[in-house]
Order: C-alpha cells, then structure tokens, then sequence
C-alpha cells in the first residue's frame, strides 16, 4: 500500500489541512444559537492553535495565525488586532511551554491549556471592556473557557489521529 508521501498533491493538501480547517473556523463563527443553547460556546481557534504550535506542526506559520486573527477580528467585529494578539500570545506561551517540557503529558498539556485561555480571554475582556467601552458579559466568557477546556481532549484526540494518518 503507497503511503501519503509519495501521493504528491494530495499529500500537500492533507498536510494543509489544519490551516484551512484554521482559515474555515474564523471565517465561520459558528455558534448554536440555532439550537437555543444560550449558554454553550467554544473556541475552537484556541484548540486547533495551541495544539499544532504545541507539536510544532510545520505547516501553523505565526504569520498565518496572525492573518487568521485579522481575519476574525473583521468577521466578528472586534478592533483589529485583538484575536490575532491572542492567537500570538497563545503560540508563545505553546512554543515556551514546549521547549520547558521533558516529558509530554497529555493531562499537563490540558491544565496548561485551561491556564492560558483563562489569561487570554481576561486580557481579551479587559482590553476590551476598558478602552474599548464594550458592554460584554462576563459569563460569557467563563462559559467559552470552560467549554474550549472540555472540548480540548476531544479534539486532542483526532488531531492525534490526524497526524498519525501525516506520518504513516
């Protein structure tokens, strides 16, 4: 059986796909108000970044992420530059955190996630909140923190799944 490598184009495109997957989710925000969840929101940027910035995937380029933020900021309607500061501060914490790491442990890697999503959706409310002058929610906020936290290991789990398809 030939594996993806010597496919040519199609291994291409399947090495790529965390960044359209990227590119699809900011241009897409999606949420479940169609489903009258009031109070159910994750972030799934977060995810797909600190898990490739953390593996050191070749393909998730800090300039990408950085257009990636632009790109939110202009669908959502945030001041420019906001998401894609967050996207930032979320590849250097995940490539600090690599270079500190020995041994990797899945569990470890979830806490430190929770810890710099928890410092970046603060940073992200009060940079809003106080020059911005915008009325958000707190709730809000802790309700998407705590669901991106959830949601991590599941997707932790296909993007395993997903590399080892890269590799074979």
């Amino acid at each position: 059986m030939t594996s993806l490598k010597t496919r040519g184009l199609f291994y291409k495109a399947y090495s790529y796909l965390p960044v359209i997957f990227l590119f699809v989710s900011v241009l897409n925000e999606f949420d479940f108000n169609y489903l009258n969840l009031d109070f159910f929101s994750f972030n799934f940027p977060f995810i797909l970044i600190f898990f490739f910035t953390l593996k050191d995937f070749k393909n998730i380029d800090y300039l990408l992420v950085f257009l990636a933020g632009l790109i939110n900021d202009t669908v959502i309607g945030l001041p420019l530059g906001i998401s894609s500061l967050s996207y930032m501060l979320i590849c250097i914490a995940t490539s600090y955190f690599r270079n500190i790491t020995i041994r990797p442990n899945p569990v470890k890697d979830w806490f430190y996630f929770l810890l710099i999503i928890s410092l970046i959706n603060s940073l992200n409310y009060s940079i809003l909140t106080l020059f911005f002058s915008f009325n958000l929610i707190l709730m809000n906020y802790l309700v998407n923190t705590f669901f991106t936290f959830l949601f991590y290991i599941i997707f932790v789990s296909i993007f395993k799944y997903y590399l080892k398809g890269l590799d074979d």
